[in-house]
């Protein structure tokens, strides 16, 4: 019998509670941040900081329950780091468009594959939050898929960093060009790693668990 069946804990729910809802702001600022990619505008940045700062309400509701909890479903400390690597992902989707916009750096084809396959990784592990209390085993599944797609988006960093390096440059303008570039690039690529990291709390969480 798992934890999840055990009656001594009645605050099992809540917390997996906040992380889906935390989950849900991560999902809608990367599908914003796709929007963004595609088509910079205001409106779409605004959404994504929108998401952004749900998120963080969302992650501090957690923490103060947490402060005020005695007996938790899972280990105090798993909650609190996939809360913040899931906080971190949301964080680094904003940086990207706050840099862009603060850089006035059009989007690119690159730009848009990280943002996609981010999105689906961010898709992914709102499922496994969806599937951990009832269903761990398919949960696992889902944060094995997040981690493959943050493989994905690795890879087209590389990609899009080697497109980088090889482009000519002729003025001291394009070079700082290619300098903002590579370091939106690296938020993506942060924004992948920080949902790998994301993924292996939970497949912890569920070794534990099963």
């Amino acid at each position: 019998m798992t934890w999840f069946k055990n009656p001594l804990k009645p605050t099992r729910d809540r917390f997996i509670t906040r992380l889906v809802h935390q989950s849900e702001a991560c999902v809608a600022g990367l599908s914003a941040l796709v929007d963004y990619a595609k088509d910079p505008s205001e409106a779409h940045a605004r959404t994504v900081r929108e998401a952004e700062e749900r998120g963080d309400e969302e992650r501090r509701l957690l923490i103060d329950e947490l402060n005020r909890t005695f007996v938790t479903p899972l280990d105090r400390e798993d909650l609190f780091a996939l809360s913040r690597a899931i906080d971190d992902v949301l964080d680094y989707a904003w940086t990207t468009v706050d840099e862009m916009e603060m850089f006035k750096m059009p989007t690119n084809p690159h730009v848009v594959k990280m943002a996609e396959a981010m999105h689906d990784a961010g898709k992914e592990l709102l499922t496994a939050m969806l599937r951990l209390a009832d269903h761990p085993a398919v949960a696992n599944e889902h944060a094995v898929r997040a981690k493959q797609l943050e493989n994905r988006v690795e890879k087209f960093y590389r990609e899009a960093l080697a497109d980088l390096f090889q482009t000519k440059v002729e003025s001291f303008d394009a070079m700082l060009d290619l300098l903002k570039l590579r370091e939106i690039y690296r938020h993506l690529s942060n924004a992948a790693d920080r949902a790998d990291t994301a993924a292996n709390i939970v497949t912890d969480v569920i070794m534990k668990i099963m």
